[in-house]
């Protein structure tokens, strides 16, 4: 079966007392093979949005992805993860042995967390200076990288507390950065991945409804 391309939207819908996930409505139920027709309102298919987005095209945000292949078609749950910062261009900001990279390319299918709230323009207009400043400075040379302990994660949370220090506001540890903004947006993709692959290999996937559940299957569940 080809594979439709990354970043096509999974469809719900309701059927024989069933959710069916697919990348289209079938002509036919690939469960009872009823013609689907007109369906009732409760049946109707709804799109499930992508939880990935192309990192060039955010601003100021944080970005996660895979440090080897694309969270779709590689990433398996245990691969290495890599982070980097937008500036208001789309590039993004990482650190990596080779010391601060900007990349123009690579982050198109990454997990997005904005920093700055609708209408901060004030510091929207200082973000890509206090960037390059703050990577300009020797802590972020490529010999002082270390791979536990000196990271691209330790050089996007320090550069969110400089500027949560600018605002006047509290810094976040790690743990409550991720468990706050990361945790929420990689379940949310890790149920993605789970149904958009198994969609691709069987060309569809089904779980109960809730009202119908009793033992849903691991990975299931809508989202």
């Amino acid at each position: 079966m080809q594979r439709p391309e990354a970043g096509k939207p999974l469809i719900k819908f309701n059927h024989c007392k069933k959710y069916i996930y697919s990348f289209s409505v079938p002509q036919c139920c690939p469960l009872c093979g009823q013609v689907m027709g007109s369906m009732k309102l409760e049946e109707a298919p709804v799109s499930i949005s992508n939880p990935f987005t192309n990192g060039h095209q955010e601003k100021c945000s944080f970005l996660l992805r895979p440090t080897q292949g694309t969270f779709l078609r590689e990433y398996d749950g245990r691969s290495d993860l890599h982070v980097g910062i937008t500036n208001t261009n789309g590039i993004v900001y990482n650190y990596t042995t080779c010391g601060v990279q900007r990349d123009e390319a690579g982050w198109e299918q990454s997990v997005s967390i904005p920093l700055l709230q609708p209408g901060m323009f004030g510091l929207m207009d200082q973000w890509d200076k206090y960037l390059e400043d703050f990577s300009a400075t020797e802590a972020w040379l490529p010999e002082r990288y270390e791979e536990d302990h000196h990271n691209c994660y330790s050089y996007t949370l320090t550069f969110i507390n400089c500027v949560l220090t600018t605002e006047g506001k509290e810094q976040l540890g790690k743990g409550e950065f991720t468990e706050k903004y990361v945790v929420p947006r990689t379940r949310k993709a890790s149920k993605y991945i789970t149904l958009y692959r198994a969609i691709e290999e069987r060309g569809f996937y089904v779980t109960d409804c809730p009202d119908e559940e009793t033992n849903p299957p691991e990975g299931s569940g809508s989202c």
